[in-house]
């Protein structure tokens, strides 16, 4: 008896000493912590908290709470046409812009990658994208996409199509409004998929050669699974991006033509700013952010088992 009692003496003098250096390390790490814990709690749970409470009221039209309507403004989310079309148009931009964005940086990815002379002119030149706004980028299309004097149209009339209604035709709008996205996050995705080839071993491209295999069997077996971190990476990235896309629909088309453009983000800021529905406003805010954290769940959950991390 005196030895268990001894033991368990033992166990629980160990345990007291390791609640104590959890604890230590702790207070060590909190004044490091402290700065990134204020700017989150300022600037993403405050806001959170505010935009849940705003979503349950009503409010005057300087944005105070005045009564309290439980849920009524996500039942008139479900009824509402107009906010079924922004989700649509949403899901559209996302279709277009994430496959568009990955396809393309994985080409110019690898091209960048070959051993040719003059590449890293090449390198720099698909990268330059990184350091342009959105804001830019979207009023640089408005002038590419003019109907009279635009690059596109002036193009497209030199090969007998005539000119297109770039922003103003509901079949084009949002076509044109996902280019200048796509032409944007291009240039960082092209970045991190050329970082992820150039950290491959050329051992295995070595063994692959030696028995037989060419550069597309090579690309194929060995670049691509190996690729899949870097590209799970953007997937999830350039998805999360896609679905809070603003600043392109509200430079060049707010929201049309008859709505075609009108992203569930911009849908928001309309509500919001414009007609002063500050509490349905945050309800779609808060639906947003539930689709947006649904589909992190799936991509990690489902996605991310295939990727094949060294």
């Amino acid at each position: 008896m005196a030895v268990l009692s001894r033991t368990r003496s033992s166990v629980a003098e160990a345990r007291a000493k390791q609640r104590g250096r959890e604890i230590k390390q702790w207070v060590t790490a909190f004044p490091y912590l402290a700065p990134s814990l204020v700017l989150f709690t300022v600037f993403v749970f405050a806001p959170l908290v505010r935009t849940v409470i705003l979503s349950l009221y009503a409010t005057n039209p300087i944005g105070q709470m005045t009564k309290f309507v439980g849920l009524k403004w996500f039942q008139r989310l479900v009824e509402n046409p107009v906010y079924a079309n922004s989700l649509l148009v949403t899901l559209k931009f996302v279709a277009y812009t994430v496959p568009g964005v990955l396809i393309l940086s994985l080409v110019l990815a690898t091209l960048g990658n070959l051993r040719l002379k003059g590449i890293a002119f090449y390198r720099v030149a698909f990268a330059i994208t990184i350091s342009v706004s959105g804001a830019t980028a979207a009023l640089i299309f408005m002038f590419l996409y003019h109907p009279v004097i635009g690059t596109f149209n002036y193009f497209a009339q030199a090969l007998g199509f005539g000119r297109i209604p770039w922003l103003t035709d509901t079949s084009w709008a949002l076509i044109s409004v996902a280019i200048p996205r796509i032409w944007l996050q291009t240039g960082f995705a092209t970045v991190v998929l050329l970082a992820g080839m150039q950290g491959i071993s050329e051992e295995l491209y070595e063994a692959a050669k030696i028995d037989g295999a060419g550069f597309w069997q090579s690309w194929r077996h060995i670049t691509l699974p190996l690729l899949s971190p870097s590209l799970f990476f953007l997937l999830v990235v350039i998805t999360l991006n896609a679905f809070q896309t603003f600043t392109e629909v509200n430079v060049l088309t707010a929201g049309g033509p008859v709505d075609s453009t009108q992203v569930v983000v911009h849908e928001i800021y309309r509500s919001f700013y414009f007609n002063g529905q500050y509490g349905y406003a945050s309800a779609q805010a808060l639906v947003l952010f539930v689709i947006i954290l649904i589909l992190t769940i799936i991509q990690f959950g489902v996605i991310e088992k295939r990727v094949h991390y060294a």
